[in-house]
């Protein structure tokens, strides 16, 4: 399977690129998200891939990202949820938008994605929600640079402010397990926490959890 390209671009249109890899060029698909982020023509970039296999049909998408990555796989096993859907769910709401929505429950931010309506949203919302906390988790640990193959160094898309607010969340996360939460009831707090205060650092999420958690009355 391809999982990685590093490569220079050799044309791109409104939702793939080529990718000329030591001269062999590979078309990937990507979110309107990720599309806006990846350089010019004839500039080097490098993405995660999927490569779907189907009897008349051979296509890979490509994701900034290791998390994002890992949240299509999710997303697709969504009865109903095809490649291009999970794109534009990632396209519109991003991994953190994501890990959000189906953390809170907040179907309708999924259904916002095009050609999403309120079933799919619905079903992505209840088969995910306990897989949300495992992939919050990793979205701070895996690196979001990328090396080519002649050694330099490659910044994705997750610029610094996005990968310090993704490192926050599960760092807070991973606290709040320590101390005994389940990892759905932390999940739904982090996130709410952080999109209450996207900019807060991880002791910051870990006070306001820990009172969104709190016995009410």
């Amino acid at each position: 399977m391809i999982g990685k390209l590093t490569g220079r671009i050799d044309y791109r249109t409104t939702d793939h690129v080529l990718i000329d890899v030591r001269g062999v060029g590979y078309i990937v698909y990507c979110s309107e998200r990720t599309m806006a982020t990846l350089p010019g023509v004839g500039e080097v970039c490098a993405l995660f891939t999927d490569l779907v296999v189907r009897e008349d049909l051979m296509q890979l998408f490509g994701f900034p990202t290791l998390a994002e990555k890992e949240w299509h796989r999710l997303l697709t096993s969504v009865q109903g949820v095809g490649a291009k859907a999970s794109l534009a769910i990632l396209g519109t709401l991003g991994t953190d938008g994501v890990s959000r929505a189906i953390a809170l429950g907040d179907w309708n931010s999924i259904k916002a994605a095009k050609g999403i309506g309120p079933k799919i949203a619905q079903r992505v919302v209840l088969d995910l929600k306990d897989k949300a906390p495992s992939i919050m988790a990793m979205g701070g640990t895996m690196a979001q640079t990328m090396g080519d193959d002649d050694g330099e160094v490659i910044e994705g898309p997750m610029s610094s402010p996005v990968v310090q607010n993704q490192s926050a969340q599960a760092e807070a996360l991973s606290a709040l397990g320590n101390l005994g939460y389940a990892p759905s009831d932390a999940a739904g707090a982090v996130a709410q926490a952080a999109g209450e205060n996207p900019d807060a650092e991880t002791p910051a999420l870990i006070r306001a959890a820990l009172k969104l958690l709190a016995p009410k009355g």
